[in-house]
């Protein structure tokens, strides 16, 4: 048995044909959801890129505990668990995040990777003069659009891409081993993340809007508000993420190409998922993180293909969370058991017939809202009070995304907490936060608590009464307790949420 697992980031569910887009070029989506099975209820865990990982190697949440950050000592690893029990472990990637400080734990538990340089500001190229900005590179204007436009003179063509280098070298890996058994490869691409970032056969995919726009070059939206952007800057932005979605398109095309050359499918699993989404001026919003987190983040495509139930061109309702799933569907998969602290669920039943695996969903960034889902509903829990407190970080691996806490961080900012159950009696830092979230205002105004019919408002441009729903309020937010208790949460999530009374 094996297991071909592509992950995208920041892959937008309303921009494939199979969740009913119409105009984006995606024939090989397209081809991807007959051959699978679809999901329809699937939604992100911890947010954003980082937090994702961990929940995929642990199979469990982690946004209440901890922000972004390395693997923890204490951490079950699938890939490595795999690795231990002769399931030979391949990553390709080129997502850089693994090699900064706070994600340097993930990528050595397999046992071999292959990385890719130069997404975004990744400081690959070493260059001083920062090349004019010219026709074809990011609108922004700090140090890592500089580093940007030095990386992207250094990718002629689409061949010379990270993007196509990591699915290539995906692609040798079957190739290589496609005769042997008990192997798990994780093909991994930054990409469709901004900056969206391709050539000019791909935006000639979208020649009408291409040869009619007379605006300024824009393929890095910002982590803001829509501010200042023209209607015809904000569609820009679209079609340039829609560009790059056909070539991520064309890339699965070359890999699910393979598979039936190699003749994969009779005993392989197949697996194709993101870590969340990402906001293209929908609700005024850029990007991601900042605010609330629309269906356009969270609400996830998702496909898969098992070779034990053989189910293709059909889909599922379930509600299913693949960052945390996946790990205990993998272990599933190869006959391993889960580990006590893992709370995902494997996901084979569900795959085969639609089997329930829970009845709420939960999700958020740390500090963050607490979001609840039903599948139907969606209930965020923004901060009671506007200091967004208490609020800690528990770990012994004491990372932002690019460096490790500062001094200033953890001076008289720091003691010893109680093991937790996942923390395997390991005593743990609790580091306090000041509960603050980018911008330092008063986060209820960026996190406000709100209630949305999801099934009836997909685009939730309506929120609801919270008083006229209480029955809906009162269910989730049990359900929400319920899932909080069993990831033995801090008790301080349940007070900086309002979730306390619900205990």
């Amino acid at each position: 048995m094996r297991v071909v697992m592509l992950m995208f980031d920041s892959l937008n569910r309303h921009m494939l044909p199979a969740y009913g887009c119409d105009w984006t070029h995606a024939p090989n989506f397209r081809r991807l959801a007959e051959r699978t099975v679809t999901f329809d209820n699937s939604y992100v865990c911890s947010m954003p890129c980082m937090p994702a990982r961990r929940d995929l190697h642990t199979g469990r949440p982690n946004f209440l505990h901890r922000s972004w950050g390395p693997l923890e000592p204490f951490d079950d690893s699938v890939p490595e668990m795999l690795k231990n029990n002769g399931i030979h472990t391949h990553m390709t990637t080129d997502h850089y995040h693994y090699f900064e400080e706070g994600g340097a734990t993930y990528h050595t538990r397999f046992q071999t990777y292959e990385s890719f340089r130069g997404h975004e500001g990744d400081p690959w190229i070493g260059q001083v003069r920062v090349p004019d900005q010219g026709d074809a590179v990011a609108a922004r204007a700090d140090g890592f659009g500089d580093q940007d436009r030095i990386n992207r003179q250094h990718m002629p063509t689409e061949f010379d891409q990270p993007q196509t280098k990591t699915i290539g070298a995906g692609i040798d890996y079957i190739r290589r081993n496609a005769k042997d058994d008990n192997w798990f490869l994780q093909i991994e691409t930054f990409d469709p993340h901004e900056p969206f970032f391709t050539h000019r056969n791909y935006k000639d995919l979208y020649a009408d809007h291409y040869r009619n726009y007379k605006g300024k070059h824009f393929d890095w939206p910002p982590y803001r508000k829509v501010d200042g952007e023209t209607p015809e800057e904000i569609e820009h932005a679209r079609f340039e993420y829609a560009s790059l979605l056909s070539m991520c398109d064309a890339r699965l095309g070359d890999l699910m190409d393979v598979m039936d050359e190699q003749n994969m499918w009779d005993d392989t699993m197949f697996i194709v998922w993101t870590d969340h989404g990402f906001m293209l001026g929908e609700h005024d919003c850029w990007a991601k993180c900042w605010q609330p987190f629309y269906q356009e983040i969270a609400h996830t495509p998702f496909f898969v293909w098992d070779p034990r139930s053989k189910k293709q061109g059909e889909r599922r309702s379930a509600l299913v969370q693949p960052s945390i799933d996946l790990g205990p569907t993998l272990l599933d998969f190869f006959g391993m058991d889960l580990t006590p602290d893992m709370t995902g669920k494997p996901l084979g039943e569900t795959i085969a017939n639609d089997a329930k695996v829970r009845d709420v969903a939960l999700f958020g960034l740390h500090g963050g809202h607490v979001n609840i889902t039903d599948g139907n509903n969606v209930y965020m829990r923004g901060p009671a009070e506007p200091a967004n407190e208490p609020l800690f970080n528990y770990t012994l691996m004491p990372a932002n995304m690019r460096h490790t806490f500062s001094p200033k961080e953890l001076k008289g900012n720091i003691e010893l907490a109680p093991p937790f159950k996942h923390t395997k009696e390991c005593h743990v830092m609790k580091i306090g936060t000041a509960g603050k979230m980018p911008g330092g205002e008063d986060v209820r105004m960026r996190m406000p608590t709100m209630l949305f019919n999801v099934a009836e408002d997909e685009s939730q441009s309506t929120p609801l009464d919270p008083n006229e729903h209480r029955d809906v309020v009162d269910r989730l937010s049990k359900g929400a307790v319920a899932v909080m208790d069993e990831l033995n949460a801090p008790a301080e999530q349940y007070e900086r949420v309002g979730l306390a009374d619900y205990r």
